[in-house]
């Protein structure tokens, strides 16, 4: 029967975290970022506990129809994709955030075997898990806390079977076209030959349209920006004036993307880690690349990953479509 869970093991009401020292590596990559021609900052650094926040109201903004046409999407069809998912499945999300959407795919799929939420916020995590072990409480839920690009590893503890990546949000879009087909490499291998994987990707459409979604009236994409710079300055180290900052959102129609930027709004000097950094009025760092893609463009992305693509769904108007790679 679907929707069906078999018992296993709850999840805690609380999780321990140990305390997390300042990760060098990072460190470093902020130095070469904000040393380059055109400056960059990686675009996991949104994702602390503020920033998981915002870009949740994100998702209730009218302009992000991003987020209402995914979830439309599955509830529409997600009986349809878990036929194709079977039993007795164990679902692991990379960046699983608030497992929203995971609910419908969760409740649809045959006696799933487990569910692996994979996130590097630790609230998010815990939030995430929590809620959903309240909805599915014979589900075990195994929280992995990691940031997901750099690998990890499934709990001892996870069951043998068949394993899914669910992967929405058009969070692939946050890697250029080689980056991408790296990650889609690394959850391949993680699922085994036959794996599945559930992936959301943005469609190509209108440039003005893929704009307001980026930098909505009410200005709560341009807080999520400039919050990545609160996170450089709690957490590792830097002295960036957010109020000489300014959100920008593009289209790249060469590339296929949008781009977002913080733009400073002065000449001024910013300081990180023993480095010193001058910034000219109207400069920019680079903070996120969202890509759009076209059928060829899917195509070629899952062969890329080492993966077909074996169904897709789509909204009417096509907007966004969920798709099922086979490993």
């Amino acid at each position: 029967m679907s929707g069906c869970i078999p018992r296993r093991h709850r999840y805690p009401a609380t999780v321990s975290h140990p305390p997390r020292k300042p990760d060098e590596t990072l460190i470093a990559e902020v130095l070469d970022g904000l040393s380059l021609s055109v400056r960059a900052l990686p675009c996991r650094l949104f994702y602390d506990a503020e920033g998981s926040r915002i870009f949740e109201e994100i998702c209730e903004l009218d302009e992000y129809y991003l987020t209402r046409t995914e979830t439309a999407i599955l509830e529409r069809h997600a009986r349809d994709m878990a036929r194709h998912l079977g039993p007795e499945v164990v679902l692991v999300e990379p960046g699983a955030g608030s497992g929203r959407k995971t609910e419908i795919l969760l409740a649809a799929l045959d006696h799933p075997s487990a569910y692996v939420p994979v996130d590097i916020s630790a609230s998010a995590l815990q939030g995430c898990a929590q809620r959903l072990s309240r909805t599915f409480p014979e589900l075990p839920v195994l929280p992995i806390r990691a940031d997901f690009t750099r690998g990890f590893t499934l709990p001892d503890e996870t069951p043998d079977g068949l394993r899914a990546i669910f992967f929405p949000g058009s969070t692939i879009g946050n890697f250029a076209p080689a980056q991408a087909g790296e990650l889609l490499t690394r959850l391949a291998a993680s699922t085994g030959k036959g794996g599945a994987l559930l992936l959301g990707a943005d469609r190509k459409k209108d440039p003005e349209m893929l704009v307001r979604a980026y930098d909505d009236s009410r200005g709560v994409t341009a807080r999520f920006n400039l919050n990545i710079l609160e996170v450089v300055n709690r957490d590792l180290g830097g002295d960036f004036r957010l109020d000489r900052f300014r959100h920008r959102a593009l289209y790249d129609d060469v590339h296929g993307r949008i781009e977002m930027h913080l733009v400073s709004t002065e000449r001024q000097e910013v300081r990180m880690a023993g480095r010193t950094f001058l910034f000219e009025e109207g400069e920019t760092i680079h903070t996120e690349n969202s890509y759009k893609y076209d059928r060829g463009d899917l195509e070629s992305l899952a062969r890329s990953g080492g993966y077909s693509i074996e169904r897709v769904w789509s909204d009417e108007d096509e907007l966004f479509s969920v798709l099922l790679l086979r490993a």
